[in-house]
This record gives structure tokens, sequence and C-alpha cells, in this order.
């Protein structure tokens, strides 16, 4: 009997479904049928969920303490540690390569090289960052970035703009490809100049190229097609670089060490220990990444090297952490969003903390009309001027680089600020280029890496670059926003 009535209410179960399924959907607050152009044509997509763009892995956020978890030998605290939460993000599984970077320096060549070199050579890396006084690193300065010998080694030499550059063009060149394997675009190989697909210049309708179809619009006043739009979740968000939070969270990767909310072994580094080689049968011993081991001992002794890389390594090298990302502790340090204030900590957001954000909106023209795309195919931006914002709670300037650490209330130095402007910078507060190095263009870079010792491998670490300069031992990885559920569904 027991099974009968199981049965029944399978089936009646199976028909609920299957005529909600069938029915068409209704607005729950008017009643309306979406997509029907009968009534309107208000479309509402079946959103199967956000695609995993490519290299990436997801992150799935939570609540950590972020900062020091161990002594500061340096006497910096900069990282005092402090509970936040981050969301749930996407993250490279790996230092974007020479390959890749190669990759876009040809793209940029192939569409600006005739008409704008000026572009080219300025995503150009910085070579000569392996030059040493009293080295011989000419090897490293002539064949790093384009033999293919290191086509599979982290990209380095490249600046905190650059990187970012980076990212905008990948975000582009994927959803390009989406569009392309929608069957809504063909492939254009001949875009020159600013004849070039831009995400948001598509998205504002400045964008041409070869169109093969649109979409339907069931809108009864239109033509009856339409390109795509935001809302049909077709294009991805942007590639970007992860923030300070982000990075050292997806480091520490607490998600493989936790049991029903309980943190099982608070961590120092990306695995479970206090030491930095493996307990790994297999390869018992062995170096978990790779770094200076002592004064003059980058690998080890010649036939038994510990750690098998004299420089950077491979981006898939050593053991992945727990959400399945690779050299998150030593091979090269990574650059962040975020500017760099040694008291961050204690002043940012305790839900996706983050000091550097610049509110900008697009260009528009006399008549309200989004401006026309510059000469590269991209849409203009401005910071947000201070009478759009007077009204605001939430913020009262564009620029927030420095709020609570660098502008005029927050100063120590008060007398020598006659007002406070809209250009408020720290380098009056922090002494710019005679007590500190600290200015609005500084820029945190976390992660140990192949010239480290073993105390920058861990992710609570953090320094800082002006973000015009490179080195041999900064790379970068990218990150994306998770929109929707946090929990990965």
């Amino acid at each position: 009997m027991k099974y009968f009535r199981f049965l029944t209410y399978t089936f009646i179960v199976s028909l609920i479904v299957l005529f909600t399924a069938c029915s068409k959907q209704k607005s729950a607050t008017t009643g309306w049928e979406y997509n029907n152009p009968k009534n309107g044509g208000f479309q509402v997509v079946d959103y199967q969920g956000q695609l995993t763009g490519p290299g990436l892995i997801l992150v799935e956020g939570g609540t950590f303490t972020m900062g020091a978890n161990y002594d500061d030998p340096m006497y910096d605290w900069n990282n005092i540690p402090r509970r936040v939460t981050v969301k749930t993000f996407y993250m490279d599984e790996t230092e974007v390569s020479n390959v890749d970077y190669l990759e876009y320096l040809y793209w940029i060549n192939r569409v600006f090289g005739a008409d704008y070199p000026e572009v080219y050579k300025k995503a150009l890396p910085d070579t000569l960052v392996w030059r040493d006084r009293l080295a011989y690193n000419e090897p490293m300065v002539e064949l790093y970035l384009r033999h293919p010998a290191y086509h599979y080694y982290p990209v380095v030499g490249v600046s905190w703009i650059q990187a970012n550059d980076y990212c905008a063009w990948r975000t582009d060149r994927v959803n390009e490809m989406l569009l392309v394997q929608r069957g809504i675009l063909d492939l254009d190989p001949d875009q020159l100049n600013e004849n070039n697909f831009n995400t948001e210049a598509y998205l504002a309708g400045q964008y041409e190229g070869l169109v093969n179809r649109n979409l339907q619009d069931l809108n009864p006043n239109s033509t009856g097609e339409r390109r795509v739009r935001l809302e049909d979740g077709i294009i991805l968000p942007r590639y970007r670089l992860p923030t300070e939070a982000e990075w050292e969270f997806a480091a520490v990767a607490q998600i493989g060490n936790t049991v029903y909310e309980r943190v099982l072994d608070r961590r120092i580094y990306p695995w479970n220990s206090h030491v930095l080689r493996t307990d790994d049968k297999s390869y018992y011993g062995s170096f978990m990444g790779n770094f200076r081991r002592g004064e003059g001992d980058y690998a080890g002794v010649a036939g038994d090297l510990n750690d098998g890389a004299i420089g950077p390594a491979m981006v898939g090298s050593f053991w992945p952490n727990d959400y399945g990302l690779y050299n998150m502790a030593g091979n090269v340090s990574e650059w962040v969003l975020d500017v760099y204030r040694p008291l961050s900590f204690e002043d940012v957001s305790d839900l996706n903390p983050f000091r550097g954000n610049v509110f900008e909106r697009k260009v528009r023209d006399t008549e309200g009309l989004i401006a026309e795309k510059d000469e590269f195919g991209r849409l203009q931006y401005e910071e947000v001027p201070v009478e759009d914002i007077v009204d605001r709670r939430n913020y009262r300037k564009s620029n927030n680089i420095n709020y609570m650490d660098g502008d005029y209330q927050s100063t120590i130095n008060q007398d020598d600020w006659l007002k406070e402007t809209e250009d408020s910078h720290s380098s009056t507060m922090y002494d710019y280029s005679h007590t500190t190095m600290i200015n609005d263009n500084a820029r945190v870079y976390k992660g140990g890496n192949w010239k480290d010792n073993s105390y920058w491998m861990m992710p609570a670490t953090r320094r800082f670059l002006d973000e015009n300069q490179a080195s041999d031992y900064i790379g970068f990885r990218c990150a994306m926003d998770r929109v929707g559920s946090d929990d990965g569904y």
C-alpha cells in the first residue's frame, strides 16, 4: 500500500512538472506572459547558469581570517588579522604564461601595428628586467619571452598597467568567440584599428563586424531582430586582476580543510603543514613550491635538485591547492588590483574588501547618447563628476583611493594642505620619494617567488611596487566575477 501511494505521488509530481514546463512563463506580479509578441514581447531567457571562461577555476567564497597568522620578522605590521568575507569568483588555474602573452602581442601587432605601432610597443614586456650588473643573464633577456622552450613559463616583466590591459583584451576575445560559437558573428581575421570587436562597444551598438545572424526580437514595434544584450546571459563578465582579498582567500584554500564550518587546521601556506616539503610517499621530501632555500641556493645540488627550477618553473608545476590552483606559493609573485596602504586591513569593508575604487561612467554626447568609440575601438570613460553625486549617501567622490588613508580628513599633515581638492592624493601624508615610496600608484603584489625565501610563501604577506614598473619575479593571473549563486549551482 505504501509503495502504491509512493508511485501515485511520484506520478502526480511528474504531471505537475510536465504541465509547468509546457506552460508559458508568466510574471508573478502582473500575470502577463513573457516572450509573447502579442502583449509587448518582454523577453526572459531560460538561463542555464554562468559558463566557466577559458582557463578559470571556480573559487567558492566564504569567510576567513585575512592577514598575518605567523610572526612578522619584517616588522611591517601591514597585515593585521581580520575576519572578512569574499564572494564566489573565478580565478585562473595557473599564472598567465609567455605563450598566452605572445598571443596577445600578435593580435595587437596584427590589428594596430601598421597605423598605431605605439600600441604594440606599450604592450611589450620589459625583458631587460633580467639584467643584473654583476650577473650574466643575457640569455634570459633574449630568450625567456619568445623561445618555445619557455612558452609555458609565467610571463614576467609586465607592469600592473600592462596586466590590466591584457585582462581587457582577453575579455573581448573570449566574448567574441562565444558569439561566433553561437552563430551570431562570423570569424573576422581582417579586423583593423577601431574596427575590432570590443564587448562594451558591441553591447552599445557601436560594432558592426561580420554579423551572421541576430537574435529574434519579440518587440512588435521592432524590425524583428536584435543584437545580443547583457540580459541574454551569453556575454561573460570581464576578466580582471583579483583583489588582494580574493587572491589571499584563493591561495589559503580552506575549502579542503573544513568540516561543517569547522576549520581543522589554520594554514600558513596553501597546504596543511608548517613545513615546505611534501609527505606524499611518491615524492617524499620534495618542496611544495619554487623558492630560494637560502643565500646562493636557488634549486639545490646537481643530481638532486630540491625544486627543479633555477629561476621560474612551468606554470603547472608542483601540486595544486584545494581549489585546483597552481603555484599560489612560489614561482612568481602576482599583481592584484589593490592600491597599497599599510593600514588597509583596518579600514576596508569586511565584505569584498578592496582599496582602489575610482568610479567612472561612459562619456556621452550633448544629446545624452554614448559617445563614439575612440581610435582603438573602445568606449570612452570619465570619472563621475561631483555634481552627479552630491546627493549620494554611499560615496561623495569618484576617486576613493585615499578614503580614510591619504585624503584631507585623514592626513596628519593638514597644515600642508591648503584645501581639499578632487585630485587629492597620499603623497603628502606618506612623504613620497623621501621617507616612503607609497602614493596612489603603489599597487599590491602577493605571494612568494623564485627569488624569495620561505617567509614570502605565506599568502598573508604583502608588498607593493609602482604600477608602471615591472620585475623578473612578478607575473599575474586573471579573475572573473561569479554572477548569481555563490555555491556554484
